[in-house]
């Protein structure tokens, strides 16, 4: 079995530092040789790119931007009304994948609107929300990029968020079609959401473009105090064949660096 591989999400992970370029030369430096980020798009993206060519680390992974956070936005891509405004965003995110050689780009679905009921609002929400992965898949297929979908939990993380479980992605993708738009597995929410994780893994592996990783429910490093039973869920993705990076998304407990010892016992070889 091919080692699984991890790279450092530095939107969680350098934190210490305050520049995404400067935790790329620290993630780097830490042994990682990817990364990946939700929103860049603050940075310089000619200090992100010296950065890139400078440690040789591949940019694995972005989020489209979130929107107007003031507003309560977390991603449009399924929020009525605002298809303009995710064509917008999709170009921002375009324009710095292509400049970081980012294959990936996750797209956002976005909040119920307030005042709405989620029910009520649900088939309004998914026709939109595929509507525009279509769209992004076309746009995509040029570039060789492909999209990712995210179940966030609705438990703890954000009460609001329209797309909070496998189940409701996986038909979304179903609807969509396209092979360059796939699901974004992270752990932390699906444990949440629904818990099965074996049965859930196995069941939808086969349209995973990504994999994410955190321990429950403190969403700190994974072999920190919690539910998850982190050993056994990367041996069954290894088993699996999984051959993507897995991104490190948590909290660390203390500083980055001293959380990460969790990497190297895996690392190690079997005596």
């Amino acid at each position: 079995m091919a080692p699984l591989k991890f790279c450092a999400n530095i939107s969680w992970l350098f934190t210490e530092l305050p520049d995404f370029s400067q935790r790329m030369y620290a993630a780097a430096s830490a042994g990682f040789r990817a990364v990946e980020a939700a929103w860049l798009y603050d940075s310089d993206l000619q200090d992100l790119q010296r950065a890139r060519e400078a440690t040789g680390v591949e940019v694995i992974l972005i989020n489209s931007p979130p929107g107007n956070i003031k507003r309560g936005d977390l991603g449009l891509g399924a929020v009525p009304g605002r298809e303009a405004e995710f064509r917008q965003g999709l170009d921002v995110a375009l324009k710095y994948a292509r400049a970081l050689d980012c294959k990936r780009i996750h797209l956002m679905a976005g909040r119920v609107p307030d005042g709405s009921n989620r029910t009520t609002v649900a088939k309004e929400m998914e026709a939109i929300f595929v509507q525009n992965l279509n769209y992004a898949a076309d746009i995509f297929s040029k570039e060789g990029i492909t999209g990712l979908i995210e179940p966030i939990n609705t438990r703890i993380t954000d009460p609001s968020y329209f797309l909070d479980s496998p189940h409701q992605a996986a038909a979304i993708l179903e609807k969509v079609g396209k092979p360059n738009i796939k699901l974004q597995m992270d752990v932390f929410h699906w444990q949440i959401m629904d818990g099965n994780l074996t049965q859930n893994i196995h069941k939808y592996l086969p349209i995973v473009g990504h994999v994410q990783i955190a321990q429950v429910p403190g969403r700190n490093e994974p072999d920190s105090a919690g539910e998850l039973d982190y050993r056994y869920l990367l041996t069954t993705l290894e088993k699996l064949q999984y051959q993507g990076y897995i991104g490190c998304e948590y909290k660390p407990l203390g500083s980055t660096n001293e959380g990460l010892g969790w990497i190297k016992d895996y690392s190690k070889p079997s005596q």
